[in-house]
């Protein structure tokens, strides 16, 4: 039997959570302590919370008032609601939590059936019940329960070098599959911007998107991550960074793309995608010669079907790469050109990889344009070589808002047009 132990001060929130699974029908209250229970299965959020206050004192020092904790057996055991309920009443009673008020649920949303139990962790009193050691205090207690009851031995799945990174699967628990994907991207793949960040995720039908905003006055930026089907349509509550745990949070990303800057060497990737385009007659040529060589290219459209991004991804060296990044002949608008007419096919310089690496951009402009946003995009790359990005001022955990040289104007243009398009949607016709 694995434990999860979270400590938080929101005990409303935990309240909230599991009264949603109840009112979904994927859940039901088994047992209380010193809580009101009328029986039948269901909480009144509003009344739990009211006797919960009943048992908290005046005043206390400590911060974190609640904890939050999930019990999961081993999947193939097959265990009551009366079972789960005298686990989880000799669990707290093992922990020290006898006497303090808590609820147990029982969740069904997957196939593997757990409880969770909200408690308090500060007494009348107000002293507060320690979380010195509670991971090997709770560990022991899960082994001793395991033999009471003839359980199977459950443990923590635990992230390994080889472990192969798996789509996500509706039937199991999404929220685990999300957290294992996520720290597996991290730890393996190296990638610079958003975009390259979900071009690798949506390989495992994951998407993260960045949430920025103001609360009481104060800003906040944060990452909120979907889980999808094959077509990139949501099929689950989109879970908070917070929820996954800090690798996955806004500064671990933004720490990410940082370290990646002087760990990418595109003189591999730009060769054989080089090689791919020089043999290719056409789009499918193109890709299936990617294929060959290992490489995934992620191409994304706006609404009339006019490619605006290209991503690259390198499984060989586990790199995430847009097509600008590589090369102008490499980018959305090259692509596109080349896709619609065959005679517009870019001119490739195959790399020398004995020479040193130098500024993409720097290499590849010179190629004058009609185009504003063209334009607009040059005269940006202009001032680029004329001030090392790195000693542009930033304000803390706002990094991710400075452009690199990986930046394309009208790539940028056309993300920020469809997400325009899409709050209206959302907020409707205007009356």
């Amino acid at each position: 039997m694995v434990a999860k132990i979270s400590l938080g001060n929101s005990l409303y929130g935990a309240l909230v959570y599991n009264g949603e699974k109840i009112n979904k029908e994927k859940g039901r209250l088994l047992d209380t302590n010193k809580i009101f229970n009328d029986g039948t299965g269901t909480v009144n959020i509003h009344r739990a919370f009211e006797d919960f206050k009943r048992w908290m004192p005046a005043n206390s020092k400590a911060e974190k008032t609640m904890m939050h904790i999930s019990l999961n057996p081993h999947p193939d055991d097959r265990l009551s609601d009366v079972d789960f309920a005298r686990l989880a009443h000799e669990y707290m009673e093992k922990m020290g939590f006898g006497d303090m008020p808590y609820l147990v649920f029982k969740h069904e949303d997957i196939d593997r059936h757990h409880i969770h139990i909200v408690a308090l962790r500060v007494r009348p009193d107000g002293t507060c019940i320690s979380d010195r050691n509670n991971f090997y205090k709770s560990k022991d207690i899960c082994r001793e329960l395991e033999k009471k009851y003839g359980l199977k031995p459950a443990e923590r799945q635990k992230i390994t070098p080889d472990m192969p990174i798996k789509k996500i699967d509706p039937n199991g628990d999404i929220k685990r599959q999300v957290a294992n994907t996520v720290k597996m991207v991290g730890m393996r793949w190296k990638f610079q911007s958003m975009g390259e960040y979900n071009a690798i995720l949506g390989l495992y039908n994951v998407r993260c998107e960045q949430t920025d905003g103001r609360v009481n006055g104060l800003e906040y930026h944060g990452l909120v991550y979907f889980a999808t089907d094959d077509n990139g349509n949501t099929i689950a509550t989109p879970f908070k960074a917070s929820r996954l745990g800090k690798f996955a949070s806004r500064t671990a990303i933004d720490n990410r793309f940082e370290r990646a800057k002087n760990k990418i060497d595109i003189k591999p990737t730009k060769r054989m995608v080089t090689e791919a385009m020089a043999s290719a007659s056409g789009k499918d040529d193109f890709i299936a010669g990617l294929i060959e060589r290992n490489i995934d290219l992620i191409l994304r459209y706006t609404e009339d079907g006019r490619i605006y991004g290209a991503t690259f991804i390198d499984h060989n060296t586990m790199t995430v790469l847009n097509g600008s990044r590589i090369g102008k002949e490499f980018s959305a608008n090259a692509l596109q050109r080349w896709f619609d007419n065959p005679e517009q096919k870019p001119v490739q310089n195959t790399p020398d990889v004995s020479a040193p690496l130098q500024d993409t951009d720097a290499r590849n402009d010179g190629q004058a344009s009609s185009d504003a946003a063209q334009s607009a995009s040059q005269q940006h790359k202009q001032s680029v070589r004329n001030n090392d990005y790195d000693d542009i001022p930033s304000l803390p955990g706002l990094d991710l808002f400075h452009v690199g040289p990986g930046f394309d104007a009208e790539e940028e243009a056309f993300y920020r047009a469809m997400q325009r398009r899409k709050k209206k949607k959302r907020r409707g016709p205007k009356l």
